[in-house]
């Protein structure tokens, strides 16, 4: 996993990782020597002293927290690194040539295709979708984000999600703001979401705290049956181990209960189904006291969904489309207008049914479902 490139006659050597190694190596050629680490901890320690002592100068290129760098250091080694390198945001093979060479790169090959905007989207069928499209047409709210795949839900069209901070603050942040509000004499209500996994981890705690200091605001917790965003880990809500063995899958309604949530304000819907959705919604914000959403679905691109699914498709009846675009207003990547028809991708589509369920003219129909 670790690798060691030499190059004849260069005296600077870098240390990197990942995505910096690639930036590095675009950047510098063959006018560096490079030690690419593959298996980041433990760190190589006897290769890197090796590789160190080979090279005049010794740079370490990674992106963010100096966490190669500081180890390098700790070891006695000199280097530079975050005291060139920002600290912040992405590298880029410029960024990395002016702090070693002092100069601007070579240009790159430009492509005679420029590449196509790829805005971040939530994927075709993701779950979280089916409560975001109703809840997006509350206009009097604010919705705290948490880190998850569902903090795409901040995105156009469904511009749901004011904050995205860190995990927990989903719930914390909700509290926070209905606080606020109240002394300012604001009556908009908030709605904090997070999700299955992120609620195990650090939501409880939250939820705990809106109970006990009386909170009016929403909590929604989409259950996703998985961790999705960081590569479908388990999590306790699973039902299986880190290791994939069979274990006791936590009820997170009975968890908001145990939390003091009310049996009647704990609404748990499948939000495939927009108005079940779209009726959770409208109770937990008429309600005077804590209420709890909870979505039940496993996440779209579970291996074993896509095979229940791989024949479901949603199409369009061209002949009853009167282009009113409800069903662009999902932000479903699988949906796009082209040359005047609206046309659903049969590759990306996995029948989900949510366009099927918003279209006014029943233009939109759904075919593989047993």
């Amino acid at each position: 996993f670790n690798s060691v490139t030499m190059a004849d006659g260069a005296e600077i050597g870098v240390i990197a990782s990942g995505v910096g190694y690639q930036y590095a190596r675009e950047a510098l050629g063959d006018g560096a020597n490079f030690l690419k680490i593959g298996f980041s901890w433990p760190l190589p320690r006897r290769r890197i002293r090796e590789f160190a002592s080979k090279v005049k100068t010794l740079w370490v290129v990674e992106e963010n927290d100096p966490f190669i760098e500081t180890e390098i250091r700790a070891m006695g080694i000199s280097c530079f690194g975050k005291d060139v390198l920002p600290v912040v945001d992405e590298l880029t093979p410029a960024i990395v040539a002016r702090a070693v060479l002092g100069k601007e790169p070579a240009p790159g090959r430009e492509g005679e295709v420029p590449p196509p905007n790829r805005p971040p989207l939530l994927c075709p069928g993701c779950p979280h979708r089916g409560l975001f499209f109703p809840l997006s047409k509350k206009k009097d709210v604010i919705v705290t984000g948490d880190i998850g795949c569902y903090g795409l839900g901040s995105m156009p069209p469904l511009n749901v999600g004011e904050t995205t901070i860190c995990m927990g603050a989903g719930f914390s942040a909700a509290i926070g703001f209905e606080k606020a509000n109240e002394k300012a004499g604001r009556n908009r209500k908030v709605f904090g979401i997070l999700g299955d996994s992120t609620f195990f981890h650090s939501g409880i705690t939250g939820l705990i705290d809106a109970v006990v200091n009386k909170s009016r605001s929403v909590f929604v917790i989409m259950d996703n049956r998985i961790t999705a965003m960081t590569g479908q880990q388990e999590n306790p809500g699973s039902g299986r181990t880190l290791s994939g063995e069979e274990t006791v899958a936590l009820d997170i309604p009975k968890i908001c209960g145990a939390c003091g949530v009310k049996d009647d304000n704990i609404h748990v819907v499948d939000p495939y189904d927009l108005k079940a959705s779209a009726e959770a919604v409208d109770r937990a914000w008429a309600a005077e006291e804590t209420s709890v959403i909870v979505t039940t679905r496993p996440c779209a691109l579970l291996k074993n969904v896509q095979k229940e699914r791989a024949g479901m498709k949603c199409f369009v009846d061209e002949e009853r489309c009167v282009l009113c675009g409800a069903c662009l207003k999902l932000g479903c990547p699988a949906i796009s207008k082209r040359d005047g028809r609206i046309v659903i991708d049969q590759e990306a589509c996995n029948g989900c049914g949510l366009c099927v369920q918003v279209c006014p003219k029943s233009a939109v129909g759904k075919k593989g479902e047993s």
